[in-house]
């Protein structure tokens, strides 16, 4: 039971921190493929622990819930992927859980920017949503496949089927749903070219416009939390996870890295033409290797 209890504090611990170095790695990376030399690599937590020092205004009651329902979606949401051998509520929902709690995000940062009665957040918010809807298509589809290959919903028992580098990435029935996320991930992680929701130099940010002190610090927070369970996520289902907390790192760090090269090149779509992308190849590709994955039942 003291395990489980650890397990419970110490695992969203480890995704905060995971989450910002991949953040503080982001703009080091972008930097440097600039010719610029970049913040460190801890500007990140640097910048956590100096808004919380600031003085906040808040804009009212949902503006301040909406904000503590993102964040209580993503810590809860940590707790179901496994990290390397570490899961501490593995056998409460598995898959069916993460997709609902990967619901809680967005609209909690809806309700809290709706609050603010900001344009500029309006708009953010818009492009959120329609992003979100843009790609959860393909991923519900990946997720599907995933789960009718494997025939169960555990993320526990997926990661356990891979085992011996059988990755579902590289087996027949499963490479086109794996491929099909990696093509969603940099706009589940906002990266350009899906970079469309804070826009800085056309919307000042947008959702993150009336954020400051110790909600911008909170906001910071489930991004990083977010940035985790994004990458931990396809590396669980389609890369095999990982024995221990390190393999896994490593495999992180890889997919990551391929999201960067992405970001530091591509320029930012429109909010239509990442609709129209993400509806037509990712979704494509995503459906087919349901189909085929049926198939091969």
């Amino acid at each position: 039971m003291w395990v489980k209890a650890v397990e419970i504090i110490v695992s969203p611990i480890l995704a905060f921190v995971i989450g910002l170095f991949f953040m503080g790695l982001a703009r080091k990376i972008t930097a440097r493929i600039h010719w610029r030399y970049g913040p460190p690599i801890t500007q990140p937590l640097i910048d956590v622990i100096k808004l919380f020092t600031q003085r906040s205004v808040s804009h009212g009651l949902l503006f301040d819930m909406g904000v503590i329902l993102s964040l209580a979606g993503s810590i809860a949401l940590v707790l179901f992927i496994p990290f390397g051998g570490i899961c501490p509520l593995e056998s409460s929902g598995g898959l069916l859980v993460i997709l609902y709690l990967m619901l809680l995000i967005p609209l909690g940062l809806a309700l809290s920017g709706g609050e603010g009665a900001n344009p500029n957040i309006s708009i953010g918010i818009s492009r959120k949503l329609m992003l979100s809807l843009g790609y959860e298509v393909p991923f519900l589809l990946a997720v599907l496949a995933i789960m009718t290959h494997y025939h169960t919903i555990s993320a526990v028992d997926v990661v356990r089927a891979q085992e011996g580098f059988r990755w579902a990435l590289f087996s027949w029935p499963l490479v086109l749903p794996g491929l099909a996320y990696l093509m969603i991930l940099p706009a589940m992680l906002g990266l350009r070219p899906f970079e469309v929701v804070q826009a800085p130099q056309e919307i000042a940010s947008g959702p993150m416009v009336e954020y400051g002190g110790k909600y911008l610090a909170l906001v910071q927070i489930e991004h990083a939390l977010a940035v985790f369970v994004t990458i931990a996520l396809f590396v669980d289902l389609f890369l095999g996870g990982a024995s221990n907390p390190f393999f896994f790192f490593l495999k992180m760090c890889v997919i990551f890295l391929l999201g960067m090269f992405v970001n530091a090149v591509f320029p930012r779509f429109r909010i239509e033409q990442a609709v129209r992308f993400l509806w037509r190849w990712p979704t494509a590709l995503a459906f087919v290797g349901l189909v085929f994955t049926l198939l091969a039942r």
